[in-house]
């Protein structure tokens, strides 16, 4: 495994050596880098504005900064209670990302993650290799170009992950993420883990399912449907039963 830890003066970083040889605090900051702009997207899919694309001129990554939601996250925006280093959101979905590409899933390979340390509290960011041409499922959806083959191949797609054990903690239109090809791709892996079979496997595509809904609620000149996700479940189980 190609990783490093280093200490830095009020925390850590932990990085891919086979991607950077060397990494500094500023690498975490907009002005580390020479090019850096936020992430934006129709139908709320660019986040709480926290997640950047930043650049050196040659390759681009994706600088994700840790914030809280719902209503914790009015009050409280950013900090986490310390439980030890591989506790931490950053340095644990690292190590998931990384596990995860090692097993040849479509995921970000992770480059590096910080930690900031005050006492009892810290704060958090994620540095991943950014994927070129992608968009989010609810971006796809509100272009209206989708197929019966299209929603088949995702719930396939889908169930690779879970005959994997990959358990995403939001799966989302927005964190499942399309190509120009049509593949899939998950982002955002935070609280995420690898866990035998369970009920949770049909809570992830409930939780998928609902945001599909809010998506359309957004728009109704949407054109997805009840249909769509059926054809979804026929690939999800067409794979199933093939495993």
């Amino acid at each position: 495994m190609s990783d490093t830890v280093e200490k830095t003066k009020n925390g850590a970083i932990l990085y891919d050596t086979a991607i950077v040889n060397q990494i500094a605090d500023a690498a975490f900051t907009a002005g580390g880098w020479q090019q850096a702009y936020p992430v934006t997207g129709t139908l709320r899919s660019s986040g709480r504005g926290n997640t950047l694309i930043v650049g050196d001129g040659r390759h681009e990554f994706v600088l994700r900064h840790y914030c809280r939601g719902g209503l914790v996250g009015r009050v409280i925006a950013d900090v986490y209670v310390w439980g030890g280093e591989e506790q931490t959101r950053s340095f644990a979905e690292w190590r998931l990302l990384y596990k995860l590409a090692a097993m040849g899933l479509p995921v970000p390979r992770p480059v590096a993650a910080r930690y900031r340390r005050r006492g009892t509290f810290y704060t958090a960011d994620l540095l991943t290799e950014r994927i070129p041409g992608i968009e989010s499922l609810a971006q796809r959806i509100a272009a209206n170009r989708s197929s019966a083959a299209f929603w088949f191949g995702l719930g396939t797609a889908l169930h690779r992950f879970h005959k994997a054990g990959v358990c995403h903690a939001d799966l989302n239109a927005y964190n499942v993420q399309v190509g120009p090809q049509d593949e899939l791709w998950l982002l955002d892996f935070d609280r995420g883990r690898l866990r035998p079979p369970g009920t949770w496997q049909q809570q992830n595509l409930a939780r998928l399912h609902r945001s599909l809904q809010k998506v359309r609620r957004l728009d109704p000149e949407i054109a997805w449907t009840e249909r769509d996700w059926q054809r979804l479940l026929d690939g999800y189980f067409h794979a199933s039963r093939s495993a």
